[in-house]
């Protein structure tokens, strides 16, 4: 393994390392609302709470409920352009394992 190898390898979504960085890296953001496209719709599904990682799950916790929970190494997340959210692409163990895709849009801050 070369010296490119290493830095292709952080940068590729699809490698676990590179998961577990983003996973931690948006963790501890507050969360102003999270989004679900549902029939062409961007539908609200919950405000006000917070993204973390606890015992290698990733919990989005929005309006006093688990919103999504899946696996750090399953999470698949790219932040918006804007850097005020984050989309969130996994199996959903809330939900029965059914693969959903999720926009958490971050409190901002001045």
């Amino acid at each position: 393994m070369g010296l490119f190898d290493i830095f292709k390898g952080k940068k590729d979504p699809d490698n676990v390392r590179f998961r577990r960085e983003m996973a931690e890296r948006i963790a501890g953001h507050r969360i102003r609302y999270v989004t679900e496209r549902k029939e062409d719709v961007d539908e609200v599904i919950g405000r006000e709470g917070s993204l973390s990682v606890r015992d290698g799950e990733f919990i989005v916790f929005a309006s006093s409920n688990i919103l999504f929970r899946c696996e750090v190494d399953d999470l698949r997340a790219w932040e918006l352009l804007s850097k005020d959210g984050v989309v969130l692409t996994a199996h959903d163990l809330e939900h029965g394992g059914a693969e959903r895709t999720i926009i958490v849009y971050y409190v901002y801050y001045r």
